[in-house]
């Protein structure tokens, strides 16, 4: 097993994962942030530009996932790794996009004092 192995594994599921909310929004009907808005990531793009960057981000994810490297399911480390990638980028983009859609936006205390 080497790194060669485990970097394509890890970008597959970074881009695998930010397919997800662009493609998603686009599909809603929804604008959504993306590099092609203005300010760039902050600013709104249209739901046609979010399919179009999600189906990319899709397309790269298979191809670092399945021909770059091999991502075998049964083996703990491709998973791991895999896994790994999509976890921090999907953090990485909660807490970058909960800033403009409400996120991280403090939870208000709902218990009763007494």
């Amino acid at each position: 097993m080497s790194w060669g192995h485990l970097l394509p594994c890890f970008f597959g599921g970074v881009f695998l994962s930010n397919a997800v909310p662009h493609l998603v929004s686009g599909l809603m009907g929804r604008p959504f942030q993306s590099p092609f808005a203005k300010p760039r990531g902050q600013g709104l793009s249209s739901s046609t530009v979010n399919v179009l960057w999600g189906f990319v981000n899709l397309a790269i994810g298979y191809v670092l996932t399945c021909r770059v490297g091999t991502l075998d399911l049964k083996a703990t480390p491709d998973v791991a790794v895999f896994g790994l990638g999509i976890l921090l980028i999907g953090l990485m983009a909660a807490r970058l996009f909960g800033r403009f859609n409400g996120g991280n936006a403090p939870v208000a205390n709902t218990q009763a004092r007494a």
